[in-house]
């Protein structure tokens, strides 16, 4: 959430960064604004009613204590009028601050400068690519007819426990998924990042502190009974650990790693480009989270490639990184790098992770500050990424390694999944 003040300061440069994303910032600027300055207007009343109520009642208890009982009960009459006051105010003033926050929660996170200009995902900028796009022999087959041939993931059975886009890995493909979860942790954890396990669902409070809500409340699982939702990614309750959290310098940065399964109701539509692994609503993925000090920030994120680019050279997969144009931008982000992995099999890429800075649009809503060495608190910068998004890496694995004898394991992985061949 942007910072109101910052709004009123740099109102013009945010309305020109702001086309980037195609958002017409001007009217709901100009709302919020004055929204503002009816709150700071209104504070401002409320609290020398309150002075004057506080000043009139030691004069009562003077007159009292004088003996002047007239005078101390015409006293009590105007401080009686000054608390109605002070409550018709205070209504007021929570009103008008209700308003601007939700008005705030619509506003989208201003884009770096270095962000492109677009509309779409076709927009986006390529900005490296790496490894060799394998030569498949004749008849080479996309994952999802690969998953049936050796039985090893089963779409239609997940389709009669739940429903589309809710897998069942089987076999070896059970234990490729297991062994990518723990490779990525591995080299996480060797990495820095400390591992944690966190809850698959979290309370409105953790939806609203990360930005998935109210932006993508559509797409989000709700358990209406209890009010909780279940999470898209583990970004969501990794970074709520520390809502509300005034943190010394000296703790940062603070890296951490989780593996969770991910729940996203997103519609699909039809076609290859969604089948199989391509689009579901539960996935797992192993996330990295960063909270940084705001000088921090951006070396953060180029340590956060570097390190997704290690996990792909490892697997010898061909990759590119993408910048994300203002159009494809997330709502809370300020800076998302894309990784896609080319499948040769379905001749396309396929995006396996987001590395995002959001710098303090999350740290605002999460009231999330550290003090400097000065002592002076500032809002962190939060960041985050896929590292990795298992669906499109395994598709990609079983695509681009396939033989006809089977599909080979990747080198790094065979220690964790005890074998070397798919057949």
């Amino acid at each position: 959430m942007l910072l109101i003040q910052k709004i009123a300061e740099h109102k013009e440069a945010y309305i020109e960064a702001l086309k980037k994303r195609n958002f017409d910032a001007a009217p709901v600027f100009e709302k919020a604004i004055a929204l503002d300055e009816e709150r700071r207007a209104t504070q401002a009343k409320l609290d020398n009613i309150l002075a004057d109520s506080n000043r009139l009642s030691k004069e009562i208890g003077q007159l009292f204590k004088n003996g002047e009982q007239q005078k101390a009960t015409l006293l009590k009459e105007k401080t009686g009028q000054l608390k109605e006051s002070s409550k018709e105010l205070s209504i007021t003033l929570t009103n008008v601050q209700e308003e601007l926050i939700e008005l705030l929660y619509t506003i989208p996170n201003i884009p770096h400068d270095s962000v492109p200009e677009g509309k779409s995902d076709e927009d986006n900028e390529e900005i490296f690519r790496e490894g060799d796009i394998p030569t498949l022999d004749e008849g080479a087959l996309p994952h999802w007819e690969l998953a049936k041939k050796y039985d090893i993931i089963d779409f239609e059975l997940g389709v009669k426990i739940t429903g589309a886009g809710f897998p069942v890995y089987k076999g070896k493909g059970a234990r490729l998924q297991r062994a990518l979860i723990n490779y990525f942790l591995d080299k996480n954890t060797a990495a820095g990042y400390q591992e944690v396990q966190v809850p698959h669902l979290v309370n409105e409070a953790s939806g609203y502190g990360t930005g998935q809500l109210p932006d993508k409340e559509g797409q989000m699982y709700h358990v209406t009974g209890d009010d909780l939702y279940l999470i898209p990614t583990a970004e969501v309750p990794v970074t709520n650990m520390f809502r509300g959290d005034l943190l010394n310098h000296s703790v940062l940065p603070i890296k951490h790693t989780g593996y969770t399964p991910c729940f996203r109701r997103e519609a699909g539509s039809y076609g290859a480009h969604v089948r199989g692994l391509n689009r579901l609503h539960q996935f797992d993925k192993v996330e990295i989270v960063r909270v940084e000090k705001a000088e921090d920030s951006y070396a953060a994120l180029d340590q956060m490639v570097a390190h997704v680019k290690d996990l792909l050279i490892d697997l010898k997969l061909p990759y590119r990184i993408l910048r994300l144009c203002g159009g494809d931008l997330g709502f809370t982000s300020v800076l998302t790098y894309d990784f896609e992995v080319f499948s040769t099999a379905q001749d396309r890429w396929l995006e396996i992770s987001s590395i995002s800075n959001f710098e303090t649009f999350q740290a605002n809503r999460l009231k999330l500050r550290y003090k400097d060495k000065d002592g002076k608190k500032q809002l962190a910068h939060t960041l985050n990424g896929s590292s990795l998004a298992l669906p499109r890496v395994l598709a990609g694995i079983l695509e681009n390694y396939q033989t006809p004898n089977g599909i080979k394991i990747p080198d790094v992985l065979v220690p964790y999944c005890g074998f070397e061949y798919i057949d």
